[in-house]
């Protein structure tokens, strides 16, 4: 597989490029992209091959899920099969923005998207690019951490390009992304638990739902 790279203006994308991208995702294609943490693949989650590409793209262990980029509220719900209290507090609260949310999956999502587990990582972006390939495509995204499984995140289209090229199909290249990579929070139990802390912390989460 040869991956092409083309250059991109994170915060204010073209047409052209939106529509290369989204025509690649459409086709089964995994794509390398700029967020607003580091850079993500990015691929169609309701495309089985696709998602077969995504987990050989990165190594990535069978029973790992794959995260999910949602456009709002209401896309969120259509992916899980139900949201707590606890879920709608920390997205209202929260998104767009650095924190990913894990709930149950509804029927709707392939099984090996949720690592097998029937639960999904969801997250809504403040990325430009990002919303407007959600907007392009409407449909939800798979938005996993640009890298091999075990290595670090990808920070630069040029780095994603030396690590991953032949693994992806497209690389966007939008120079160097400093933000920082998202917490990860799982309200599919009675309690609460931060599994990864990332740009949000763990005990301004628990004010939040403290406050609540």
């Amino acid at each position: 597989m040869a991956t092409d790279l083309i250059e991109v203006d994170v915060e204010n994308p073209s047409p052209e490029a939106i529509e290369r991208a989204g025509a690649a995702i459409l086709r089964g294609k995994v794509i390398a992209v700029p967020t607003d943490a580091l850079y993500a693949l990015v691929a169609d989650p309701l495309n089985l091959h696709a998602v077969a590409k995504v987990f050989t793209a990165k190594g990535r262990e069978p029973q790992r899920s794959l995260p999910l980029l949602v456009s709002d509220l209401l896309m969120a719900e259509d992916l899980a099969a139900e949201l707590s209290a606890r879920f709608y507090i920390l997205a209202r609260r929260y998104w767009p923005g650095p924190l990913t949310l894990i709930v149950p999956a509804s029927a709707r999502v392939p099984l090996k998207v949720t690592g097998n587990t029937g639960r999904l990582a969801l997250r809504q972006s403040k990325s430009r690019l990002l919303n407007a390939l959600l907007e392009k495509l409407d449909q939800p995204l798979i938005c996993t951490s640009a890298n091999i499984s075990g290595h670090p995140t990808c920070r630069s289209g040029i780095e994603v390009f030396g690590v991953m090229d032949g693994r992806v199909d497209l690389v966007l290249d939008g120079g160097l992304c400093v933000g920082g990579g998202a917490t990860t929070v799982d309200v599919t139990e009675p309690y609460w638990r931060v599994i990864r802390e990332g740009a949000v912390p763990e005990k301004e989460i628990a004010e939040c739902l403290k406050g609540s």
